[in-house]
């Protein structure tokens, strides 16, 4: 049988490039994108299988150039079965002190980047009346969260988004798998914009304490190969999701008193 092919954005570290590896020793073919093209090599060469990986650079701003992209990467191996949309950027600012225009550099990477990207490959899903999006979100996807309005916005609004495409495309046979991960142990906290726009360089004690971006790749391949809705990764913070659903006072509580930053 032919190997399956996913197209990973953020492909280039973190929880991208343990997918990349998850993903290559599960059989499949992987188109790796982010923008850093040398350390996409680097993954690609240490995949263990880079003769099934395929280097495309791909900035989510760059909205321009993502129809030729598209095409590029169906031409790789001649379709896309899935996409996991993972490339973004985090927070890290008060939302009195962050002007608007980080507030819009968060949505134009995490919303609207991952829509046009979608709105590119999703002719080719509905053509093939098969396709796949995994869509990388956050638990902040479900609830605000201190110091994340503007990315917690974003996360939100991918739900939304994503909820809809699913129902528009039942019938084209067309999937979406929303991905909510916690701590995770990678440098997303490192890379998350300040109030003026430069990055943090800091990492959070919970994401260091946070669950392997390894761990992280078992589950994402487990809940896009069993085709869930929507799926939960982390360790005790996933609880905060039915917290917020059955007792949001108390959950507010909690967050209050946490230390999040």
């Amino acid at each position: 049988m032919a190997k399956k092919v996913i197209w990973i954005t953020g492909a280039s570290s973190g929880i991208g490039e343990a997918s990349v590896y998850k993903f290559i020793k599960e059989g499949y073919q992987v188109i790796l994108s982010a923008r850093n093209q040398d350390r996409l090599e680097k993954v690609k060469f240490s995949s263990g299988s880079p003769h099934h990986c395929k280097v495309l650079p791909l900035d989510l701003i760059d909205h321009g150039s993502f129809a030729e992209k598209t095409k590029e990467a169906i031409a790789v191996f001649g379709h896309v079965d899935m996409i996991l949309h993972n490339g973004g950027i985090s927070q890290r600012s008060l939302i009195s002190e962050t002007p608007l225009e980080v507030d819009r550099k968060l949505m134009e990477v995490n919303y609207f980047g991952t829509v046009a990207l979608t709105k590119a490959l999703l002719p080719h899903f509905i053509e093939r009346k098969s396709g796949q999006f995994g869509v990388i979100s956050s638990l902040v996807g479900k609830f605000g969260s201190p110091y994340r309005s503007s990315y917690a916005a974003a996360k939100h609004a991918l739900h939304g988004f994503f909820e809809s495409l699913r129902l528009e495309h039942f019938h084209d046979n067309i999937k979406v798998t929303m991905i909510c991960p916690g701590f995770i142990k990678t440098d997303v906290s490192k890379n998350a914009l300040t109030a003026d726009g430069s990055p943090l360089n800091e990492m959070d004690k919970a994401q260091e304490n946070g669950m392997s971006a390894e761990e992280c790749a078992k589950h994402i391949h487990d809940a896009l190969t069993r085709q869930k809705e929507e799926v939960y990764i982390g360790g005790k913070e996933t609880m905060g999701i039915y917290l917020k659903r059955f007792v949001p006072g108390i959950f507010n509580k909690i967050l209050l008193k946490s230390e999040v930053r």
